[in-house]
């Protein structure tokens, strides 16, 4: 629940105040995005662990079972265990080490993080409330401007034929 601090705009030799929140309590937003549909599936968690991440795919495969799903998925811990049981209609995509402009999900991330920044939160469910908020504002219209940058849509559409 730490407060994302950004920076302000005051007067000249007025110095801002700006309420700040230091403290450990964390919950945990899964997300998928289809860059091309709009699509989006969220899951919330108060730890995360290879089990988790199993029971994630789960719940995402059956979400339009019949759809086939590439994720992409950085070098986390929990996506590199080699013992789960991914779903047929599921493929991870990894991507290279430090390098999160490549994941349309990130983009989706920091466009939340920009609705939450600078808030202070009495307790972890208003925090809760804010995210859920934040999360009913995205329509298929908004996820597919963040996410549907040529560098996704265009092998899909041309190969697929999306």
């Amino acid at each position: 629940m730490m407060t994302h601090q950004k920076r302000t705009l005051t007067a000249r030799g007025v110095q801002a105040k700006v309420y700040y929140q230091h403290s450990y309590k964390y919950v945990w937003l899964w997300g998928s995005f289809s860059p091309i549909t709009g699509h989006a599936f969220y899951w919330e968690t108060p730890i995360v662990n290879n089990a988790i991440f199993e029971s994630y795919l789960k719940e995402l495969s059956q979400q339009n079972p019949r759809e086939y799903k590439i994720l992409v998925i950085d070098n986390a811990g929990f996506y590199a265990c080699k013992n789960i049981e991914i779903p047929e209609n599921i493929y991870l995509l990894n991507i290279p080490p430090y390098s999160p402009e490549l994941n349309p999900a990130e983009k989706v991330w920091q466009w939340m993080k920009d609705r939450i920044a600078m808030k202070f939160f009495e307790s972890i469910e208003d925090l809760q409330n804010r995210i859920t908020e934040t999360i009913q504002l995205m329509d298929a219209k908004i996820i597919k401007s963040i996410t549907g940058y040529e560098l996704y849509t265009k092998p899909f559409i041309e190969k697929i034929q999306i």
